[in-house]
């Protein structure tokens, strides 16, 4: 019943999120094709890209921007919210009201607006220092923002979404704490995560790096499971830490950006005569620059993908050596993929382009048996 339950649930949001990048993708060729004609794209082209030829100026580049991102919100939002809220009422995982979603919305869209301008300011500033090599910077400052925000993101950006305080269960704080220790990765602390304020799902994190590495045990986890599920949760978790997956995974992003801007610079230089453009400068031609970079990044996503599912089999592995708990790392696989909703039999195609975990059976399969990933 839950499988079914799953399947129907996944499908819904793949078609909603589907449905919201075709609409996506149709606002941007609009923008770009609009560039010369009438309307509200010819608007923000004519007022901003031929303000100053052939880069812009800042308010320029700004102005665009958000007209950009704003209109695509706009777009998406009845998608979004159908897939983010409205399928999650239905199947029970969402214990959020209307207005503190669409409070944490905003909060989204500001902040995503700021990274979004961020962007547009590297990316111009690139192509100024280089029309043929402004991809390579780009990713360049992909990878020093990456850094930056994997060490912010706890102590800045997470709490904007979310309330941590110390976890108070003494005995199991200490038992974390240790569990890290032991695998080399110290933490500062151990935190609730106040998750169950918004959803019904549970989960476990060490997020941050160094003096910002922290643990964080959803209040859902802590409700419902045993401390030795709890454990070897966040053991699969420290395992990330110990073999440098986010650095991996870091490199294995890092090509798929650069592969993504370059095509989108072969896209954006052979395309632009036939849009009146004139190359990866003109600012009328960001739609472009964008429309050919995530179509790049949707055919890759197989491989960062597969690059993840190594990882978390690795994880597992781990876990299930550091702490010698099998059972307790079956149970809680089975209880988080019920919980979670987690999609047990995807197609194969479904699976290489959307999981960057393995199946719940394959994961109990293997601690079972002691398979190696």
């Amino acid at each position: 019943m839950n499988e079914d339950r799953a399947t129907r649930y996944h499908r819904s949001r793949r078609r909603a999120a589907l449905a919201s990048a075709v609409g996506g993708l149709a606002l941007l060729i609009v923008f770009t094709a609009g560039g010369r004609s009438s309307g509200l794209a010819a608007w923000a082209s004519a007022v901003t890209a031929s303000l100053v030829r052939p880069l812009g100026t800042i308010s320029a580049i700004a102005l665009y921007v958000a007209v950009l991102a704003i209109a695509w919100d706009i777009l998406s939002f009845p998608f979004v919210f159908y897939r983010t809220f409205l399928l999650d009422r239905r199947y029970g995982l969402t214990s959020e009201s209307v207005a503190t979603w669409l409070g944490d919305h905003l909060k989204a869209l500001v902040l995503g607006l700021a990274l979004t301008l961020g962007a547009a300011m590297a990316m111009y500033g690139a192509v100024w220092a280089s029309p043929a090599w402004w991809w390579l910077i780009l990713t360049g400052a992909f990878v020093i923002a990456a850094i930056a925000i994997a060490r912010v993101a706890p102590v800045w950006l997470m709490p904007i979404f979310y309330r941590f305080r110390p976890l108070e269960r003494d005995a199991l704080r200490e038992r974390l704490l240790a569990l890290a220790s032991r695998a080399g990765v110290p933490a500062i602390g151990a935190f609730e995560w106040g998750l169950g304020e918004k959803t019904s799902r549970a989960n476990a994190a060490l997020v941050g790096a160094g003096r910002t590495r922290r643990i964080l045990v959803s209040d859902t986890l802590l409700k419902d499971y045993s401390e030795d599920e709890i454990e070897v949760i966040l053991a699969h978790e420290l395992a990330h830490h110990v073999h440098r997956d986010l650095w991996t995974s870091l490199a294995i992003e890092t090509v798929v950006v650069a592969a993504a801007l370059l095509g989108a610079h072969v896209a954006v230089t052979r395309l632009s005569p036939s849009f009146g453009l004139h190359g990866p400068a003109d600012l009328a031609a960001l739609p472009l620059v964008v429309a050919a970079a995530g179509l790049v990044s949707l055919l890759l996503a197989p491989v960062s993908n597969a690059w993840s599912r190594r990882n978390e089999h690795r994880a597992d592995r781990f876990a299930l050596t550091m702490t010698g708990r099998a059972e307790a790392f079956v149970s809680a696989m089975r209880r988080l993929g019920a919980q979670n909703l987690a999609e047990e039999r995807p197609s194969r195609l479904v699976f290489w382009f959307f999981h960057t975990h393995p199946t719940i059976e394959d994961r109990i399969a293997r601690a079972r048996l002691g398979k190696p990933a």
